[in-house]
């Protein structure tokens, strides 16, 4: 059986964790950051891991 191909808008998107977890860019941080409060944009600013459902799809994508 051939090898599955990267896709490359994953690999753009998600990164792995030593542990073999995946890290993700939170969304809601690219425009109309104007009505946004302060505290919200900070929080947005850090990386959160994606969750379990989805983690297996992003693995074979990565």
């Amino acid at each position: 059986m051939p090898k599955v191909k990267t896709k490359s808008g994953a690999k753009k998107r998600f990164k792995l964790t030593g542990t073999g977890k995946v890290k993700r860019k939170n969304a809601f941080k690219n425009h109309i950051l104007t009505k946004k409060e302060t505290k919200q944009k900070r929080n947005l600013t850090k990386t959160s891991m994606v969750n379990k459902s989805d983690e297996k799809n992003i693995k074979r994508m990565i």
